[in-house]
């Protein structure tokens, strides 16, 4: 019974080997290209999709793409970018947000206007931390708006302030032959935070450098409608920022399922300090720094209306957003406060006035 059982096994496995098993292969190879095909469609979509992008992913505080590698194939740390940022923003967790008429009334105490820094050109060191929210309720445009430059004002110029005492010191070292072993760790902390890897100093000096007030005080008051958006007075966001991990207030119009926010800070001198890294480190803004640097060469200041040109990737409206930037400064004779220094709060600070 066995023997004749493996017989016909082996009857049936002729049967099949003639009849079946030139079908095999053809099942095998067409299902290689099904497959094939399933997984390959979505690579040329991606690919054809490629020039759809939005224009302003220079937001991406916290996504950042610079050189997306360096020369080194070291990938940036984002946290290295912004240590000292979320720092600041740690250290200002329980702050008072102060009404309007209390700011109005410490600015009258302090002596602080407007006209008198357009003329000579000095600032009352009053940082506030938070914006009233009865600035929305401010019905005069031109009071709102000056009103909000007040605020706005002393932020930038104290960071501004940061970067030219950190500039002095980078000057004094490379100006050195030799150098301490607390200037080479002051060093490498600088070229972690301005995402310099291949530790390049001339890369550093172009990228540790001011942002113009005027510009800087355009873009604030774009991005917030002069202090009235909800970024601005739930997230301190005063130039609106994106973020893919980290703390955020979400779009009302936004998709569900659309992965950015604009960053939140605890207080205000942190979004401007985040402000002023990205535009010193990202590479959509890689013109901005060589045009400012080529200033810095000829001798001349750093003009707002020249480098606003180079910021058509910060909106997705490209060259309308520089227009705008453009319009804002004019309009507003924002260049008076270029030249503005902040009276100092300390001994060091008093070198920069």
């Amino acid at each position: 019974m066995k023997r004749r059982a493996y017989r016909h096994n082996i009857k049936s496995l002729r049967f099949f080997d003639q009849r079946d098993l030139g079908s095999i292969p053809r099942i095998f190879i067409c299902s290689i290209i099904v497959m094939f095909f399933f997984y390959s469609m979505p690579l040329f979509i991606s690919f054809n999709k490629g020039d759809s992008e939005f224009k302003n992913n220079s937001k991406k505080i916290l996504a950042y793409t610079l050189n997306e590698k360096s020369a080194g194939n070291e990938i940036l740390d984002e946290r290295d970018l912004l240590v000292d940022i979320f720092s600041l923003n740690d250290l200002e967790t329980d702050t008072v947000r102060l009404n309007a008429s209390t700011i109005e009334q410490l600015f009258e105490d302090t002596d602080y206007k407007l006209k008198d820094v357009r003329e000579n050109k000095l600032v009352k060191p009053v940082a506030l931390t938070l914006l009233p929210e009865e600035i929305k309720k401010i019905e005069n445009t031109k009071k709102r708006k000056e009103f909000f430059i007040q605020i706005v004002l002393p932020l930038i110029l104290k960071e501004n302030n940061n970067i030219k005492l950190d500039r002095m010191r980078l000057f004094s070292i490379i100006n050195k032959s030799n150098n301490t072993n607390l200037e080479k760790k002051w060093l490498d902390k600088k070229y972690k935070q301005y995402g310099v890897p291949s530790k390049d100093l001339s890369t550093l000096k172009i990228r540790m450098d001011e942002i113009p007030v005027s510009l800087a005080l355009a873009q604030a008051a774009k991005e917030t409608g002069w202090g009235t958006s909800r970024f601005a007075q739930e997230g301190n966001a005063l130039f609106g920022q994106w973020t893919w991990s980290g703390e955020g207030l979400k779009p009302k119009d936004s998709d569900k399922n659309e992965g950015h926010k604009v960053m939140k800070f605890n207080v205000l001198q942190a979004s401007v300090r985040a402000y002023q890294r990205n535009l010193n480190t990202h590479s959509s803004y890689k013109d901005f720094r060589q045009a400012r640097a080529k200033l810095r060469d000829e001798g001349k200041k750093i003009d707002s209306l020249i480098l606003v040109e180079f910021l058509d990737e910060y909106a997705e409206t490209g060259e309308k957003y520089v227009d705008v930037l453009k319009k804002i400064i004019k309009q507003n004779d924002l260049k008076d406060f270029d030249d503005a220094k902040l009276l100092p709060s300390s001994i060091e600070l008093e070198s920069l006035i």
